[in-house]
């Protein structure tokens, strides 16, 4: 149950780091980056727990 929850917060994280935004255009894709980055670590884990 925390993964789920884990993973919404990221994904919500990841939409809110674009650099599309406004508040965050001048961040360039660091932000973004390291949230994917701990977006796929994660999914990693879940899939392994369940195989």
């Amino acid at each position: 149950m925390l993964e789920i929850i884990l993973l919404v917060v990221l994904v919500v994280v990841l939409l809110g780091a674009i650099p599309t935004w406004p508040h965050s255009r001048n961040w360039g894709y660091y932000p973004s980056g390291i949230v994917g980055t701990l977006l796929i670590v994660l999914l990693v884990v879940v899939l392994l727990r369940y195989l």
